[in-house]
């Protein structure tokens, strides 16, 4: 059985102009299936007991709410796109996220000994097996993308420019470039267009591209996906600046480690104080649901992400 056969019965969440659109429903119920796709797709290999394959297989699980690939199956529904033809690329769209922080973690970068509650993978596989698989998830990345078994429905015109969304948003110009600024910032004084600048390349490539995927999948015309992107890019920018603030009130309340390690980095809260973070997220916020407005309830879902990535952080320093 193919992996696009062995899907699994959970079908993407439909959207009816009545509905009242349940943000946890739909989130969990999308959560599930890329779940069962991601596992599906990591059991292909032979000898997946080997150490790099549960290296790989633990950075990948459990995973957080799943939100960039869960934007990608948002964008793609939007435009009617089937769920089997989504989930490959929202499959890949996570894999380079789990890549991005089994790399985070590590000692030369963010040293951070947890992730999710859980040690981090180098705590459990070693610096250099850590290292190792976020360079398989990397790579196994577009090895999905270009399997014809999984992804043969998509034309391979289309294809290649879903790769090339993907490389540009995970290469220099997106996550790599945005994880070396921030390295150059620690301890220096920065400004609001560093930060931002930073922001947008390590964070909000990736989530873009997650978006644009969709859309492109779904084929979102010119002015679609116009719409679309600025959408991505307004929330890609509020979900870090969220993460900061939230970052923010750790420091603030529990004085922990590794907010400490926070105090070093180019951070809105740091730059411009919280009351100004909350005001901007909110101004991202808004922008981002006025691009999508028009699409009225089959946009539910997008417009629910957008204002769940400002409830996380804005209520929490009420």
């Amino acid at each position: 059985m193919s992996f696009v056969e062995n899907l699994g019965p959970i079908a993407p969440m439909k959207l009816h102009s009545t509905d009242k659109f349940n943000l946890d429903n739909y989130l969990c119920g999308q959560s599930e299936a890329i779940d069962h796709a991601l596992e599906n797709y990591l059991s292909r290999y032979p000898g997946a007991q080997q150490t790099i394959f549960r290296a790989m297989h633990y950075g990948v699980f459990p995973g957080g709410k799943r939100i960039r690939p869960i934007l990608t199956l948002a964008a793609g529904e939007l435009f009617d796109a089937p769920v089997k033809r989504l989930m490959p690329f929202a499959c890949a769209v996570e894999l380079v996220h789990a890549y991005s922080l089994i790399h985070d973690d590590l000692p030369a970068l963010d040293n951070d000994d947890l992730r999710r509650g859980e040690p981090a993978a180098h705590k459990v596989f070693g610096q250099g097996m850590a290292l190792l698989a976020g360079d398989g998830l990397l790579t196994e990345a577009f090895h999905l993308m270009t399997d014809r078994e999984i992804t043969g429905s998509v034309a391979p015109d289309l294809a290649l420019a879903l790769i090339r969304e993907l490389t540009h948003a995970a290469g220099v110009m997106g996550l790599v470039g945005g994880q070396a600024l921030d390295l150059e910032a620690e301890e220096k004084e920065a400004d609001v267009a560093t930060v931002e600048v930073i922001h947008v390349r390590k964070t909000g490539a990736l989530i873009l591209a997650a978006i644009r995927i969709g859309a492109r999948l779904g084929g979102a015309t010119d002015g679609d996906l116009a719409k679309i992107n600025r959408y991505g890019e307004y929330l890609g920018l509020a979900f870090q600046i969220a993460d900061d603030i939230l970052d923010a009130r750790v420091e603030a309340q529990a004085h922990l480690e590794s907010s400490h390690k926070e105090q070093k980095k180019a951070t809105y809260p740091l730059v411009v104080g919280i009351v100004q973070a909350r005001e901007r997220l909110d101004e991202l916020v808004q922008l981002s649901l006025g691009e999508i407005e028009p699409y009225g309830a089959r946009a539910a879902p997008l417009a629910a992400i957008a204002g769940h990535v400002a409830a996380r952080a804005l209520t929490a320093h009420r």
